[in-house]
């Protein structure tokens, strides 16, 4: 497996060449450095079921995906979150090219099984919003810290985002000492400040809503936003305050996506600066599907230089 993608690796460097520039840089130079230099294809993978980490997690929504390249360093970690029905084992393959670049980059990288369905906007129906305009915050709250702010799903404080990664990182720290992830935790909590959150959909929305609660090392948004309220507003928790200032949070989508003015409206109001946001206009591998470009940036090889910048700023704590 690893010598496949290396050489996947390489043939994108070698069509780099002609094709990849962003903001003046030559992707191909930048690519073929990291794959020189790069320790990610001696990266271990583990596939870690939740209830192994914790027997109070029952609800079966697949392995957390674990990878590292390096024993016991002080390799920054990225927690990424997918979308609805994103599935890790199913995540591992499509944003593969965005997790070789982060370890190619010095991260360690977890894809995290938590509860996505239903979304968001699956249960913050418009009925529902005109008698609770607060509902997606509510469902947010729930889903990620545990918390019983609705009844509309029925998530146990076990399945929560933030108990899931705490005790998967407990366990690496038990089984793997050599591996120093007690590094990311300050007394037996996540350390925040050692961990970029990203996500795809109503996994960057939820990278972004956590980082409304505490302060992590950053995030990286892939078209995670378009909560509502009513009156076809967007929804009150983006304008709240933050616990991580704004310049550490980066969005993207592809402006072809069908709710791309919302979600270019959720960055603005969560006050991302505009030279972090970023609006894709590669063209699309499937523009047929039912929401065209909504899955390009996490995953689409084009944009690998791009992750390369915003990872590294995220990295050297800029």
């Amino acid at each position: 497996m690893k010598l496949s993608l290396l050489a996947a690796l390489i043939e994108d460097a070698r069509n780099a060449m002609t094709v990849w520039k962003w903001a003046g840089k030559t992707a191909a130079a930048a690519l073929l450095f990291s794959i020189a230099t790069a320790t990610w294809a001696d990266a271990v993978r583990k596939d870690i079921l939740p209830a192994d980490t914790d027997g109070g997690i029952v609800a079966n929504s697949g392995p957390h995906i674990v990878f590292s390249t390096e024993r016991g360093g002080h390799a920054p970690l990225l927690v990424f979150l997918p979308g609805t029905g994103g599935e890790t084992t199913r995540t591992v393959v499509g944003e593969q090219a965005f997790i070789d670049t982060a370890l190619a980059q010095g991260y360690r990288f977890i894809i995290l099984s938590y509860i996505d369905t239903p979304a968001v906007s699956q249960v913050c129906t418009r009925p529902v919003l005109a008698t609770n305009p607060d509902c997606a915050a509510q469902m947010r709250q729930k889903r990620a810290f545990g918390e019983n702010a609705t009844p509309l799903i029925q998530d146990k404080p076990k399945d929560a985002i933030v108990h899931r990664l705490t005790a998967l990182l407990r366990y690496l720290a038990k089984t793997d000492p050599q591996g120093r992830w007690e590094q990311y935790l300050d007394k037996q909590a996540v350390d925040w400040s050692k961990i970029v959150l990203s996500g795809q959909s109503q996994g960057g929305g939820m990278a972004a809503y956590i980082a409304k609660r505490v302060a992590v090392r950053g995030v990286i948004d892939f078209s995670g936003g378009w909560d509502m309220r009513a009156n076809n507003r967007i929804a009150s928790w983006y304008a709240s305050p933050g616990a991580t200032p704004p310049d550490r949070l980066f969005g993207t989508y592809h402006v072809q996506e069908r709710f791309a003015d919302l979600i270019r409206n959720s960055y603005n109001t969560m006050r991302i600066p505009a030279d972090h946001q970023f609006a894709l206009n590669k063209p699309i591998r499937r523009p047929n599907a039912d929401n065209p470009g909504h899955g390009e940036g996490a995953s689409n090889p084009v944009y690998r230089e791009l992750w390369q910048e915003m990872l590294e700023q995220l990295k050297r704590g800029e």
